[in-house]
């Protein structure tokens, strides 16, 4: 085995094939099989949450229903640029307390995965790179550059060292087993020549130096150096083979869904599909596997986004929602694979997986010891139709595109594309932000505004030759830059065409102070080039471009050299005897960010608002402020901003993030279902088609007061804020669906049942909170229902004793438990696969 021996750290036992890294504390090592905690192989599941996506007030929670859901590790990024926001000063305090969430990771009794990267890519502003480190004389991202070398090393060092002040290394008896250098490197390397190699050495030179205690690993990096150990990420990963025989198979992101960019549709993953991968990855000798998002992805609250044009919604379809509320059946269905999985986990860990062709798209993995442990998992990989298959003596149907894990050699516990979870479907509670009132002319009381000036008001505005590209100029201070002109034109020559390119990511035109024109980009092509016919007055006028980015490039080689703003040609066409005047090489004036950014106006103190009435609504580049109450309860709360067009809102002086409700997405594209057989891709499953890409802006409740609230918004393209609304959100009812040849539920599952007569499926319901019992049936239906959640019907075949059977069972408790079989409900229909159908309300 080629090893790279780093100091007295690494330590290699040729006898057992291991690779310790450390020597004191917790042991965390790993060999072929998986990582190896305190000399115990351990098949492990994670998932992200990343602190700055939520609040320090909804991290115990969000981790507790992560651990409920059957993970053992909560991964996450650290965000450069949020912690180091100008060179050498540190904040670590509020959202960005990183050892206050890596300690209540394990109050919890859970394992943290640290990926320091310190590039993150995750849909995050410039990657998590800080804007001031681009501006370093000489400075190359990502490659064998010196001055990058030494600030990476630094802060990679920075964090290395607050965690160990901490001690939590699990070296030192902390939950930290794992960090990661780098990330998805080797998606682009190729792009950077041979620096690239020199520069993944260092890296993983500089990782080890540091001496954690702890594996490091890169992922997406087949040429990781020993003892990095190298990672896969994507929708599956069940074909990944690690660089040496001597590293474990370990999955670091399974995308649980996808992100969503403002002008798109909303992505999401079938979690039958999604448990058929994470099922795959196992039986195939996988031992550690983190989903991405989940089991949170949360909020990109304030100017985080990247992209550029990803939505404040990070939800990334994860099992538990934006708000912190699972998402059923995902959730569910999803801590009954990891519990059928873990029911293997002795055998996995024990022995190398035997496969063995059963036929065409058919596969059985059996994990066998001399002890007698035996696990095995039987897969039908055909995106087409089921199949009976014969195993050790006994026959099993296995529906298209799923695995059944059997944890004894012989009774299945699950098959990933048999649920067993209930639905649970939310609903969203609308009020007004004034409560009762109706009245137009009183809502519109109740708010105050201030106009922004068009064009250059600041006293540092600054005049240069020739047009200036944004991310330089601005250095990202704020989403905005002015360029503004003042030209002569002639009498005859005051009708023409303003042609403008920029390389995005939009842009208003204002001629004399008035709007002309608009243009934006998309998240396949930023740049933007308008023709706007104008007319000009005689003599002197005014040309303002306001140009705006919405997040920056965060993915790709040498992303952080693309640019953006208005760098030309801007000209004016259609002049007089067919001429062009070309503007770009003119002498413009600039301003950085906007003049209620410097007056501060989102903290809502300013003396400048106006109260006076009417109200200006429907008018671009204005600020609009107004109190409010929080709703009563504890339901997670959202603002809906139907009405408004672009801009960015804060509550209480917070940003809730960019909205953009007037993106409306294409209207092709989605489904009303999607298939989860057959690979999955970022476009296969949409919807909300034709749409708003976000319409609801998550407001954590940890940020609003009972009373007095204020909101604040910047409008740039015009809108109207009284039709804004508060919205909460609620569970609303339970929907469960089970058929006569579904397993019985893997709570229940033993080995030791089947060795009497074989029991039979079980629908179960549980209300969603502990103070809640069933009220009311909706609906029941034993046979060959038909529908979805919500809008169930009977089908053909149905019992006419189901209603009275379920409601009997279930009514009043918090839970119940119902067989599903002819012996509970008759036999309405022989030679028919029969299903139970229920909705129930709880209270």
């Amino acid at each position: 085995m080629a090893m790279i021996r780093i100091e007295s750290l690494v330590i290699l036992s040729l006898a057992l094939g291991l690779l310790e890294m450390t020597v004191s504390g917790a042991s965390v090592s790993y060999d072929h099989r998986a990582l190896v905690i305190d000399g115990k192989r351990r098949v492990l599941i994670s998932g992200s949450i990343h602190y700055p996506r939520s609040t320090p007030e909804m991290w115990p929670d969000l981790i507790q229903k992560s651990k409920d859901g059957g993970l053992d590790v909560i991964e996450t990024y650290v965000f450069w640029n949020l912690h180091e926001p100008t060179r050498n000063q540190y904040d670590f305090e509020g959202r960005k307390d990183l050892v206050r969430f890596v300690k209540t990771v394990a109050e919890a009794g859970l394992l943290v995965h640290l990926r320091i990267g310190p590039y993150v890519c995750a849909e995050w502003n410039y990657g998590g790179f800080p804007l001031w480190l681009h501006f370093i004389p000489g400075i190359k991202f990502r490659t064998d550059n010196e001055p990058f070398k030494a600030e990476m090393k630094r802060f990679t060092a920075k964090v290395v060292d607050m965690m160990k002040q901490e001690k939590l290394y699990a070296s030192q008896g902390g939950p930290i087993i794992l960090s990661q250098v780098e990330n998805e490197y080797g998606n682009i390397d190729s792009a950077y020549g041979s620096a690239a190699k020199s520069y993944i050495n260092w890296a993983a030179t500089m990782a080890i130096s540091l001496d954690t205690g702890v594996p490091w690993v890169m992922c997406q990096q087949s040429d990781a150096p020993d003892p990095i150990i190298n990672t896969c990420n994507g929708f599956y990963c069940d074909q990944f083979t690690p660089n040496s025989k001597n590293k474990p198979k370990m999955w670091t992101e399974n995308w649980s869904g996808w992100f969503q960019s403002f002008g798109g549709a909303v992505p999401y993953r079938p979690v039958e599909d999604l448990a058929f991968a994470v099922a795959r990855f196992f039986q195939l000798g996988g031992t550690f596997q983190n989903y991405y998002m989940q089991y949170h992805g949360g909020t990109n609250f304030g100017r985080t986004t990247g992209g550029p044009f990803i939505t404040t919604s990070y939800d990334y379809d994860a099992p538990i929602d934006e708000y912190g509320l699972p998402r059923q059946p995902k959730w569910g269905h999803l801590k009954d694979v990891h519990k059928a999985i873990k029911l293997c986990e002795a055998a996995l860990v024990a022995t190398d997986p035997a496969v063995t062709s059963l036929g065409p798209n058919l596969e059985a993995t059996v994990y066998k010891t001399g002890s007698g442990l035996c696990a095995a998992f039987l897969a039908n990989f055909g995106a087409q139709s089921e199949a009976t298959v014969n195993f050790n003596g006994n026959s099993y149907i296995l529906p298209a595109w799923s695995v059944s894990i059997l944890p004894d050699c012989k009774n299945v516990a699950l098959n990933t594309a048999k649920i067993n979870a209930a639905v649970v479907s939310p609903t969203f509670r609308r009020q007004y932000l004034k409560g009762n009132i109706v009245s137009p002319e009183a809502i519109q009381s109740d708010w105050s505004w201030v106009n922004e000036p068009v064009g250059i008001s600041k006293n540092n505005a600054f005049t240069k030759v020739g047009l200036l590209e944004q991310i330089n100029t601005t250095a990202d201070v704020s989403d905005y830059l002015w360029y503004s002109l003042s030209i002569g034109i002639q009498e005859d020559e005051s009708q023409t065409v303003l042609h403008v390119e920029s390389l995005g990511h939009a842009l208003h035109a204002f001629i004399n102070g008035k709007l002309a024109g608009s243009g934006r980009g998309n998240s396949g092509n930023a740049k933007v080039a308008l023709d706007i016919p104008i007319t000009l007055t005689s003599g002197k006028s005014t040309i303002d471009l306001l140009s705006l980015t919405v997040g920056l490039q965060n993915y790709g080689a040498f992303f952080d050299t693309w640019g953006a703003g208005i760098t030309g040609p801007v000209k004016l066409k259609g002049l007089k005897n067919g001429t062009t005047i070309d503007l770009s090489s003119q002498q413009w004036t600039y301003q950085i960010g906007l003049k209620g950014e410097e007056l501060r106006l989102s903290s809502g103190s300013s003396s400048r608002w106006v109260s006076q009435s009417p109200l200006p609504t429907k008018q671009t580049l204005i600020w609009y402020k107004t109190n409010f109450n929080a709703p009563a309860g504890n339901n997670p709360v959202a603002l809906d901003l139907t009405g408004m067009g672009k801009g960015e809102a804060w509550v209480n002086g917070q940003s809730i993030g960019r909205y953009w409700p007037t993106y409306i997405s294409s209207n092709s594209g989605c489904t009303d279902s999607c298939d989860y057989r057959g690979s999955f891709s970022a476009n296969k499953c949409l919807k909300n088609c034709g749409k708003p890409s976000q319409q609801l802006y998550h407001v954590p409740r940890s940020w609003l007061k009972s009373t007095m609230n204020t909101l604040v918004l910047f409008e740039e393209i015009g809108g109207d804020p009284t039709q804004i609304t508060i919205v909460t959100r609620q569970v609303g009812n339970l929907c469960s669906w089970v058929s006569e040849s579904h397993p019985l539920p893997v709570d229940m599952w033993s080995s030791d049942q089947y060795r009497g007569n074989k029991p039979g499926p079980v629908l179960s319901m549980k209300c969603p909170s502990p103070n809640q019992v069933i009220t009311y049936i909706k609906f029941a239906s034993f046979g060959t229902p038909r529908g979805t959640c919500g809008s169930y019907s009977h089908g053909k075949c149905s019992s006419t004793k189901a209603l009275s059977i379920v409601r009997k069972a279930c009514i009043g408790l918090k839970s119940c438990n119902i067989g599903v079989s002819v012996d509970t409900f008759g036999d309405p229909c022989s030679g028919v696969t029969k299903s139970l159908v229920v909705e129930a309300s709880c209270t």
